[in-house]
Protein backbone atom coordinates (compact mmCIF):
# COMPACT_ATOMS: atom_id res chain seq x y z
CA UNK A 1 0.00 0.00 0.00
CA UNK A 2 3.07 2.47 0.84
CA UNK A 3 4.52 1.45 -2.46
CA UNK A 4 0.86 2.45 -4.16
CA UNK A 5 0.76 5.55 -2.34
CA UNK A 6 4.12 6.89 -3.23
CA UNK A 7 3.71 6.22 -6.96
CA UNK A 8 0.41 7.91 -6.57
CA UNK A 9 2.43 11.12 -5.63
CA UNK A 10 5.00 10.95 -7.73
CA UNK A 11 2.77 10.65 -11.05
CA UNK A 12 0.65 13.23 -9.45
CA UNK A 13 3.51 15.75 -9.42
CA UNK A 14 4.67 14.85 -13.24
CA UNK A 15 1.03 15.22 -13.76
CA UNK A 16 0.76 18.64 -11.87
CA UNK A 17 3.95 20.37 -12.89
CA UNK A 18 3.08 19.24 -16.65
CA UNK A 19 -0.03 21.42 -17.10
CA UNK A 20 1.12 23.92 -15.31
CA UNK A 21 3.72 24.70 -17.75
CA UNK A 22 1.44 23.82 -20.44
CA UNK A 23 -1.08 26.46 -19.32
CA UNK A 24 2.01 29.42 -18.91
CA UNK A 25 2.61 28.91 -22.47
CA UNK A 26 -0.47 30.58 -23.32
CA UNK A 27 0.18 33.92 -20.77
CA UNK A 28 1.00 36.23 -23.45
CA UNK A 29 3.65 38.60 -22.67
CA UNK A 30 2.30 41.97 -23.09
CA UNK A 31 2.29 44.51 -25.86
CA UNK A 32 2.77 42.78 -28.73
CA UNK A 33 -0.18 42.33 -31.36
CA UNK A 34 -0.33 38.12 -31.14
CA UNK A 35 -2.44 37.94 -34.18
CA UNK A 36 0.03 39.80 -36.82
CA UNK A 37 2.41 37.71 -35.34
CA UNK A 38 1.08 34.62 -35.73
CA UNK A 39 -0.35 35.11 -39.42
CA UNK A 40 3.40 36.50 -40.11
CA UNK A 41 5.02 32.80 -38.78
CA UNK A 42 2.62 30.63 -40.26
CA UNK A 43 4.60 29.73 -43.12
CA UNK A 44 7.96 30.23 -41.48
CA UNK A 45 9.84 27.01 -41.15
CA UNK A 46 12.39 27.87 -38.95
CA UNK A 47 10.00 28.96 -36.40
CA UNK A 48 7.63 25.60 -37.05
CA UNK A 49 10.93 23.95 -36.29
CA UNK A 50 11.56 25.88 -33.07
CA UNK A 51 7.91 25.13 -31.88
CA UNK A 52 8.50 21.69 -31.89
CA UNK A 53 10.26 22.10 -28.71
CA UNK A 54 7.95 24.97 -27.34
CA UNK A 55 4.50 23.56 -28.05
CA UNK A 56 4.04 26.37 -29.71
CA UNK A 57 5.17 28.96 -27.65
CA UNK A 58 7.32 30.66 -30.49
CA UNK A 59 4.55 31.74 -32.64
CA UNK A 60 2.29 32.91 -29.40
CA UNK A 61 5.54 34.84 -27.56
CA UNK A 62 3.84 33.62 -24.02
CA UNK A 63 5.68 32.89 -20.68
CA UNK A 64 7.26 29.94 -21.17
CA UNK A 65 8.00 30.51 -25.05
CA UNK A 66 12.06 29.52 -24.67
CA UNK A 67 10.83 26.66 -22.83
CA UNK A 68 13.33 24.04 -21.61
CA UNK A 69 15.69 24.77 -24.72
CA UNK A 70 17.99 27.15 -22.97
CA UNK A 71 18.42 24.52 -20.60
CA UNK A 72 19.02 21.61 -22.95
CA UNK A 73 21.64 24.06 -25.07
CA UNK A 74 23.82 24.69 -21.52
CA UNK A 75 23.89 20.73 -21.07
CA UNK A 76 25.63 20.47 -24.45
CA UNK A 77 27.62 23.67 -23.71
CA UNK A 78 28.79 22.14 -20.37
CA UNK A 79 29.34 18.19 -22.11
CA UNK A 80 31.55 20.82 -24.87
CA UNK A 81 33.31 22.35 -22.01
CA UNK A 82 34.35 19.01 -20.75
CA UNK A 83 35.94 17.69 -23.91
CA UNK A 84 38.15 20.93 -23.72
CA UNK A 85 38.52 21.49 -20.08
CA UNK A 86 40.13 18.47 -18.43
CA UNK A 87 38.91 19.81 -14.96
CA UNK A 88 35.33 19.99 -15.85
CA UNK A 89 35.59 16.20 -17.21
CA UNK A 90 37.44 14.92 -13.99
CA UNK A 91 34.16 16.30 -12.22
CA UNK A 92 31.93 14.92 -14.13
CA UNK A 93 33.51 11.43 -13.78
CA UNK A 94 33.66 11.96 -10.25
CA UNK A 95 29.96 10.60 -8.38
CA UNK A 96 30.32 12.60 -5.15
CA UNK A 97 27.43 14.57 -4.77
CA UNK A 98 28.68 17.66 -4.29
CA UNK A 99 30.94 17.37 -7.38
CA UNK A 100 27.27 16.97 -8.93
CA UNK A 101 25.38 19.95 -7.45
CA UNK A 102 28.35 22.22 -8.27
CA UNK A 103 27.92 20.32 -12.10
CA UNK A 104 24.22 21.59 -11.90
CA UNK A 105 24.99 25.04 -10.85
CA UNK A 106 27.26 25.69 -13.21
CA UNK A 107 24.68 24.57 -15.31
CA UNK A 108 22.04 26.58 -13.95
CA UNK A 109 24.03 29.31 -14.80
CA UNK A 110 24.54 28.59 -18.57
CA UNK A 111 20.68 28.60 -18.87
CA UNK A 112 20.15 31.83 -17.21
CA UNK A 113 23.19 33.43 -19.85
CA UNK A 114 21.82 31.56 -22.72
CA UNK A 115 18.27 32.94 -21.76
CA UNK A 116 19.39 36.20 -21.74
CA UNK A 117 20.62 36.15 -25.21
CA UNK A 118 17.91 34.18 -26.56
CA UNK A 119 15.09 36.72 -25.15
CA UNK A 120 17.08 39.83 -26.36
CA UNK A 121 17.18 38.12 -29.88
CA UNK A 122 13.44 37.43 -29.63
CA UNK A 123 12.84 41.26 -28.36
CA UNK A 124 14.27 42.64 -31.59
CA UNK A 125 12.81 40.27 -33.46
CA UNK A 126 9.12 40.56 -33.12
CA UNK A 127 9.92 44.73 -33.02
CA UNK A 128 7.08 45.05 -36.07
CA UNK A 129 4.47 43.43 -34.30
CA UNK A 130 4.96 45.40 -31.45
CA UNK A 131 2.76 48.18 -30.35
CA UNK A 132 5.12 50.52 -29.04
CA UNK A 133 8.55 49.58 -29.13
CA UNK A 134 11.32 50.88 -26.78
CA UNK A 135 14.12 50.32 -24.27
CA UNK A 136 11.69 49.90 -21.71
CA UNK A 137 9.45 47.05 -23.56
CA UNK A 138 13.16 45.05 -24.58
CA UNK A 139 13.94 44.60 -21.33
CA UNK A 140 10.28 43.72 -20.08
CA UNK A 141 10.65 40.95 -22.53
CA UNK A 142 14.12 39.76 -21.51
CA UNK A 143 12.90 39.76 -18.00
CA UNK A 144 9.57 38.00 -18.60
CA UNK A 145 11.08 35.23 -21.30
CA UNK A 146 14.06 34.42 -19.29
CA UNK A 147 12.06 34.35 -15.96
CA UNK A 148 9.49 31.81 -17.76
CA UNK A 149 12.54 29.74 -18.80
CA UNK A 150 14.08 29.42 -15.32
CA UNK A 151 10.81 28.46 -13.74
CA UNK A 152 10.70 25.69 -16.49
CA UNK A 153 14.25 24.58 -15.80
CA UNK A 154 12.76 24.07 -11.65
CA UNK A 155 9.79 22.23 -12.81
CA UNK A 156 12.03 20.18 -15.06
CA UNK A 157 14.22 19.53 -11.79
CA UNK A 158 10.97 18.97 -9.85
CA UNK A 159 9.74 16.01 -12.14
CA UNK A 160 13.27 14.74 -12.18
CA UNK A 161 13.38 14.16 -8.44
CA UNK A 162 10.53 14.30 -6.56
CA UNK A 163 8.11 13.22 -10.10
CA UNK A 164 8.29 10.04 -12.65
CA UNK A 165 10.74 10.33 -15.60
CA UNK A 166 13.34 12.78 -16.85
CA UNK A 167 11.84 15.87 -16.47
CA UNK A 168 13.46 17.92 -19.57
CA UNK A 169 12.38 15.25 -21.91
CA UNK A 170 9.25 14.79 -20.69
CA UNK A 171 8.43 18.68 -20.86
CA UNK A 172 9.72 18.41 -25.11
CA UNK A 173 7.00 14.98 -24.50
CA UNK A 174 4.15 16.99 -23.87
CA UNK A 175 4.84 19.88 -26.60
CA UNK A 176 5.16 17.74 -29.14
CA UNK A 177 2.06 15.56 -28.20
CA UNK A 178 -0.20 19.23 -27.75
CA UNK A 179 1.05 20.16 -31.54
CA UNK A 180 -0.51 16.51 -32.86
CA UNK A 181 -4.31 17.99 -32.02
CA UNK A 182 -3.74 21.39 -34.21
CA UNK A 183 -1.73 19.25 -36.91
CA UNK A 184 -5.07 17.12 -37.37
CA UNK A 185 -7.60 20.39 -37.07
CA UNK A 186 -5.72 22.13 -39.75
CA UNK A 187 -5.71 19.35 -42.38
CA UNK A 188 -9.38 18.70 -44.00
CA UNK A 189 -10.33 15.01 -43.53
CA UNK A 190 -13.29 15.37 -45.80
CA UNK A 191 -11.13 15.74 -48.98
CA UNK A 192 -10.51 12.04 -48.92
CA UNK A 193 -12.89 10.18 -50.70
CA UNK A 194 -13.55 6.85 -50.99
CA UNK A 195 -11.32 6.52 -53.95
CA UNK A 196 -8.64 7.65 -51.88
CA UNK A 197 -9.09 5.43 -48.53
CA UNK A 198 -6.62 3.03 -50.19
CA UNK A 199 -4.27 6.20 -49.47
CA UNK A 200 -5.02 6.56 -46.20
CA UNK A 201 -4.60 2.65 -45.64
CA UNK A 202 -0.97 2.80 -47.12
CA UNK A 203 -0.26 5.87 -45.32
CA UNK A 204 -1.47 4.13 -41.84
CA UNK A 205 1.07 1.01 -42.84
CA UNK A 206 3.82 2.89 -43.42
CA UNK A 207 3.79 5.04 -40.40
CA UNK A 208 3.05 2.13 -38.01
CA UNK A 209 6.11 0.20 -40.11
CA UNK A 210 8.33 3.61 -39.24
CA UNK A 211 7.38 3.86 -35.27
CA UNK A 212 8.40 -0.19 -35.36
CA UNK A 213 11.80 0.61 -36.92
CA UNK A 214 12.25 3.89 -34.92
CA UNK A 215 11.37 1.73 -31.85
CA UNK A 216 14.01 -0.76 -33.00
CA UNK A 217 16.77 1.71 -33.74
CA UNK A 218 16.11 3.18 -30.28
CA UNK A 219 16.65 -0.21 -28.38
CA UNK A 220 19.03 -2.44 -30.36
CA UNK A 221 22.50 -2.44 -28.80
CA UNK A 222 25.64 -4.47 -29.78
CA UNK A 223 26.90 -6.50 -27.04
CA UNK A 224 30.60 -7.09 -26.16
CA UNK A 225 30.92 -10.07 -23.83
CA UNK A 226 33.86 -9.34 -20.92
CA UNK A 227 35.25 -11.76 -19.20
CA UNK A 228 36.94 -11.34 -15.56
CA UNK A 229 40.54 -12.46 -14.58
CA UNK A 230 38.78 -15.75 -12.77
CA UNK A 231 36.86 -16.73 -16.03
CA UNK A 232 40.46 -16.46 -18.45
CA UNK A 233 40.49 -20.01 -18.03
CA UNK A 234 36.95 -20.86 -18.98
CA UNK A 235 36.53 -18.88 -21.86
CA UNK A 236 33.81 -21.02 -23.10
CA UNK A 237 31.70 -20.98 -20.02
CA UNK A 238 31.16 -17.23 -20.05
CA UNK A 239 28.29 -15.38 -18.06
CA UNK A 240 25.76 -14.16 -20.76
CA UNK A 241 25.38 -11.42 -18.23
CA UNK A 242 28.62 -10.13 -18.31
CA UNK A 243 28.83 -7.47 -21.57
CA UNK A 244 29.19 -4.33 -22.62
CA UNK A 245 26.06 -2.82 -24.37
CA UNK A 246 26.86 -0.16 -27.30
CA UNK A 247 23.78 1.48 -28.49
CA UNK A 248 22.99 1.60 -32.19
CA UNK A 249 21.84 5.15 -31.72
CA UNK A 250 24.11 6.53 -29.50
CA UNK A 251 23.17 10.18 -30.01
CA UNK A 252 19.40 9.62 -29.90
CA UNK A 253 17.78 12.86 -31.83
CA UNK A 254 20.28 15.35 -31.44
CA UNK A 255 21.63 14.34 -34.78
CA UNK A 256 18.33 14.89 -36.49
CA UNK A 257 17.55 18.72 -34.77
CA UNK A 258 20.86 20.09 -34.99
CA UNK A 259 20.83 18.84 -38.86
CA UNK A 260 17.38 19.93 -39.38
CA UNK A 261 18.63 23.54 -37.65
CA UNK A 262 21.04 23.62 -40.16
CA UNK A 263 19.38 22.97 -43.25
CA UNK A 264 16.80 25.32 -42.10
CA UNK A 265 19.53 28.33 -42.50
CA UNK A 266 19.70 27.94 -46.65
CA UNK A 267 15.76 28.58 -46.47
CA UNK A 268 16.19 31.66 -43.84
CA UNK A 269 18.96 33.76 -46.36
CA UNK A 270 16.84 32.33 -49.44
CA UNK A 271 14.05 33.95 -48.12
CA UNK A 272 15.96 37.02 -46.73
CA UNK A 273 18.17 37.60 -49.64
CA UNK A 274 17.57 40.09 -52.34
CA UNK A 275 19.91 38.91 -55.11
CA UNK A 276 19.33 36.97 -57.87
CA UNK A 277 22.54 35.70 -57.81
CA UNK A 278 22.49 34.81 -54.23
CA UNK A 279 18.98 33.07 -54.56
CA UNK A 280 20.44 30.52 -57.45
CA UNK A 281 23.58 29.88 -55.88
CA UNK A 282 20.94 29.01 -52.66
CA UNK A 283 17.96 26.91 -54.71
CA UNK A 284 20.30 24.20 -54.74
CA UNK A 285 20.31 23.70 -50.71
CA UNK A 286 16.84 24.07 -50.18
CA UNK A 287 14.08 21.35 -50.08
CA UNK A 288 14.21 19.32 -53.52
CA UNK A 289 17.43 21.13 -54.75
CA UNK A 290 20.09 18.69 -55.49
CA UNK A 291 22.39 19.27 -52.72
CA UNK A 292 19.54 19.22 -50.31
CA UNK A 293 19.42 15.15 -49.09
CA UNK A 294 23.37 15.21 -50.23
CA UNK A 295 24.23 17.48 -47.39
CA UNK A 296 20.95 16.78 -44.99
CA UNK A 297 22.46 12.53 -44.79
CA UNK A 298 26.33 14.37 -44.44
CA UNK A 299 24.97 16.49 -41.59
CA UNK A 300 23.13 13.85 -39.67
CA UNK A 301 26.26 11.66 -39.70
CA UNK A 302 28.68 14.09 -38.94
CA UNK A 303 26.71 15.07 -35.58
CA UNK A 304 26.24 11.43 -34.90
CA UNK A 305 29.93 10.89 -35.16
CA UNK A 306 30.17 13.71 -32.64
CA UNK A 307 28.09 13.10 -29.78
CA UNK A 308 28.68 9.56 -29.95
CA UNK A 309 31.84 10.80 -29.09
CA UNK A 310 30.77 12.94 -26.11
CA UNK A 311 28.84 10.10 -25.01
CA UNK A 312 31.13 7.13 -24.94
CA UNK A 313 35.04 7.48 -24.45
CA UNK A 314 36.60 3.90 -25.70
CA UNK A 315 39.57 5.17 -23.32
CA UNK A 316 37.91 5.54 -20.78
CA UNK A 317 35.65 2.06 -20.87
CA UNK A 318 39.25 0.09 -21.55
CA UNK A 319 40.61 2.12 -18.44
CA UNK A 320 37.96 0.98 -16.85
CA UNK A 321 38.23 -2.94 -17.89
CA UNK A 322 41.82 -3.08 -16.63
CA UNK A 323 40.92 -1.54 -13.55
CA UNK A 324 38.28 -4.44 -12.58
CA UNK A 325 40.62 -6.94 -14.03
CA UNK A 326 38.21 -7.40 -16.93
CA UNK A 327 39.08 -8.27 -20.47
CA UNK A 328 37.78 -8.60 -24.08
CA UNK A 329 37.49 -12.59 -25.21
CA UNK A 330 40.99 -12.88 -27.48
CA UNK A 331 41.48 -8.64 -27.52
CA UNK A 332 44.43 -7.44 -24.91
CA UNK A 333 43.64 -4.68 -22.31
CA UNK A 334 44.64 -1.73 -22.67
CA UNK A 335 45.43 -0.24 -26.12
CA UNK A 336 44.06 -2.91 -28.37
CA UNK A 337 40.80 -3.08 -26.64
CA UNK A 338 40.61 1.01 -26.59
CA UNK A 339 41.25 0.07 -30.53
CA UNK A 340 38.44 -2.43 -30.75
CA UNK A 341 35.97 -0.55 -28.88
CA UNK A 342 36.68 2.43 -31.22
CA UNK A 343 36.47 0.51 -34.52
CA UNK A 344 33.20 -1.34 -33.06
CA UNK A 345 31.83 2.44 -32.28
CA UNK A 346 32.53 3.96 -35.33
CA UNK A 347 30.26 1.38 -37.55
CA UNK A 348 27.80 1.13 -35.30
CA UNK A 349 27.54 5.14 -35.53
CA UNK A 350 27.99 4.97 -39.43
CA UNK A 351 24.89 2.24 -39.35
CA UNK A 352 22.90 4.73 -36.88
CA UNK A 353 22.95 7.26 -38.97
CA UNK A 354 22.09 6.48 -41.86
CA UNK A 355 18.87 4.67 -39.93
CA UNK A 356 18.21 8.22 -38.81
CA UNK A 357 18.59 9.65 -42.57
CA UNK A 358 16.06 6.52 -43.59
CA UNK A 359 13.41 8.04 -41.06
CA UNK A 360 13.46 11.43 -41.68
CA UNK A 361 13.08 10.75 -44.99
CA UNK A 362 10.20 8.58 -44.50
CA UNK A 363 7.06 11.16 -43.05
CA UNK A 364 8.31 13.09 -46.74
CA UNK A 365 8.37 9.63 -49.03
CA UNK A 366 4.70 8.98 -47.69
CA UNK A 367 3.29 12.26 -47.80
CA UNK A 368 4.34 12.18 -51.83
CA UNK A 369 3.55 8.84 -52.30
CA UNK A 370 0.08 9.08 -50.84
CA UNK A 371 -0.86 12.84 -50.80
CA UNK A 372 -1.86 12.57 -46.84
CA UNK A 373 -0.26 15.60 -45.70
CA UNK A 374 -1.11 15.08 -41.84
CA UNK A 375 2.36 12.68 -41.75
CA UNK A 376 4.48 16.10 -41.90
CA UNK A 377 3.43 16.74 -38.43
CA UNK A 378 5.12 13.99 -36.89
CA UNK A 379 8.15 14.14 -38.64
CA UNK A 380 11.45 12.19 -37.98
CA UNK A 381 12.58 14.56 -35.03
CA UNK A 382 9.27 13.96 -33.68
CA UNK A 383 8.26 10.72 -33.59
CA UNK A 384 12.51 9.93 -32.08
CA UNK A 385 11.65 12.04 -29.17
CA UNK A 386 8.03 10.50 -28.32
CA UNK A 387 9.62 7.04 -29.27
CA UNK A 388 12.54 7.41 -26.74
CA UNK A 389 10.63 9.72 -24.01
CA UNK A 390 7.99 7.00 -23.70
CA UNK A 391 10.60 4.23 -23.98
CA UNK A 392 12.88 5.84 -20.49
CA UNK A 393 9.59 6.49 -18.38
CA UNK A 394 8.00 3.21 -19.05
CA UNK A 395 10.94 1.49 -18.13
CA UNK A 396 11.83 3.92 -15.02
CA UNK A 397 8.19 2.89 -13.85
CA UNK A 398 8.96 -0.64 -14.15
CA UNK A 399 12.66 -0.26 -12.05
CA UNK A 400 10.85 1.86 -9.39
CA UNK A 401 8.31 -0.95 -8.69
CA UNK A 402 10.83 -3.40 -8.94
CA UNK A 403 12.86 -1.44 -6.37
CA UNK A 404 9.82 -0.81 -4.50
CA UNK A 405 8.58 -4.67 -4.03
CA UNK A 406 12.17 -5.63 -3.11
CA UNK A 407 12.53 -3.24 -0.65
CA UNK A 408 8.90 -4.59 1.11
CA UNK A 409 10.55 -8.05 0.74
CA UNK A 410 13.69 -7.20 2.66
CA UNK A 411 11.60 -5.57 5.49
Amino acid sequence: MNTTNKLKEKIGVTVSILLIARLGIFIPVPGIDHNALQNSFTQNSIINFLNIFSGGGFSIIGLFALGIVPYINSSIVMQLLAKVIPKIENWQRKKEKMVRKKIMQITRYLTLVWAIIQSFGISLWIKPYVFAWSYSFTLNCIITLTTGSMIIMWFSEIITELGLGNGPSLLIFQNIISGIPKNLQNHDLNMYSNQNIISLIIAAIFLITMLVITVLIQESTRKINIVSARQLSKISELNPQSYIPLKLNQGGVMPIVFASAAMTLPLYIYNNSQGSTTNIAIHSFLPGGFFYLPIYCLLIIAFSYFYSSLILNPQDIAKNLKKMGASIPNIRPGLDTEKYLEKILYKLTLLGSIFLFFIALVPSIISNITHVSTLRGLGATSLLILVGVAIDTAKQLQTYIISQQYDNIME
